[in-house]
């Protein structure tokens, strides 16, 4: 009897602690197995639903594509610093995207390392990581120039090409005076367009000249089968920057990014172009496409050579 009592006592000094104690009060979890949504989340406290499925979980992994898109190969570590996240959270969208398929991973290069230990890992997009933000109506493009290049010949896509490039760089003069300092800005107005048209343009000054970087292209699938949209560009940033430039990668050939490199000083008169064209065959870019006249006459096209190494899109950074 006596055990009994304190046994009972005891009870009825613990009962009052465990109704106190939050941790110990009903959850719905049990109760609510195998329930629909709707019930599950009217038994739950305030504030439970986003701890289980959080709210911004598709916003978070749309700002770090964001960031793959435009700066990517780009680290865990510097994709955090940048939105205000824990590298160990960044790295579990980034391994969703991996496993999608949508993204890809590689070691960092030696030179790109920073401090000692295992070379951090950079991660970009993938092509079907690009596909995912839309090409708008590829197949019908696709088809239409298909049908203007029956029509009017290879002639009538270049003029196509030119005219879709000149309706993105209409409000764009050309460059007046060649100064470094003009030249960057011409290429920085020129980056703003083409981002404005869907294009995720950027600049970035490395060794003697400035790099339009194109981080998306939303015709790239139609690029792939009618290169002249790509030498349509090239020819409008010649003629706009009044000068030589080469285009070291292309997203339809399979890099990361669109990259131009653009002189920022104009070559001495008389200069040779065989320092320009050694340059471009270093960093495995295309040939000049149509020079102009004044290239023609002249052979004045040569640009100083990068003194770093490029790759396709890769910062020098």
């Amino acid at each position: 009897m006596a055990a009994g009592a304190g046994s009972a006592h005891r009870e009825r000094v613990r009962s009052p602690l465990l109704d106190c104690g939050k941790e110990f009060r009903h959850t719905g979890v049990v109760k609510t197995v195998g329930l629909p949504n709707e019930q599950v989340d009217s038994g739950r406290p305030e504030g439970a639903r986003s701890a289980a499925v959080p709210a911004n979980e598709g916003h978070t992994r749309a700002a770090i594509i964001r960031v793959l898109l435009e700066q990517g190969p780009i680290t865990a570590t510097a994709i955090g610093e940048q939105l205000g996240l824990a590298p160990a959270g960044v790295r579990r969208h980034l391994d969703a995207l991996i496993e999608s398929g949508e993204a890809r991973a590689a070691r960092s290069a030696a030179w790109q390392q920073k401090g000692r230990g295992r070379p951090a890992k950079q991660y970009q997009l993938t092509a079907a990581g690009r596909g995912r933000l839309g090409h708008a109506y590829d197949d019908l493009a696709g088809a239409a120039m298909r049908q203007l290049r029956e029509v009017g010949g290879d002639s009538a896509i270049m003029e196509f090409a030119r005219k879709r490039v000149g309706t993105i760089v209409a409000g764009i003069d050309k460059l007046a005076r060649h100064t470094p300092e003009a030249t960057r800005d011409k290429a920085e107005e020129i980056a703003g367009a083409f981002s404005d048209a869907g294009f995720a343009a950027s600049t970035r000054t490395v060794g003697a000249g400035v790099q339009i970087c194109q981080h998306h292209c939303p015709v790239s699938h139609v690029a792939e089968e009618f290169p002249e949209l790509c030498t349509a560009e090239l020819e409008a940033f010649r003629e706009l920057l009044g000068t030589h430039v080469q285009r070291l990668a292309t997203i339809a050939n399979g890099d990361c990014a669109c990259t131009t490199h653009v002189p920022l000083l104009l070559p001495p008169p008389g200069m040779s172009g065989q320092g320009s064209e050694a340059a471009a065959k270093h960093h495995h870019a295309d040939p000049p496409l149509m020079p102009d006249k004044h290239s023609r006459s002249k052979k004045a096209t040569a640009q100083p050579a990068v003194a770093s190494p490029l790759d396709s899109g890769r910062s020098a950074e």
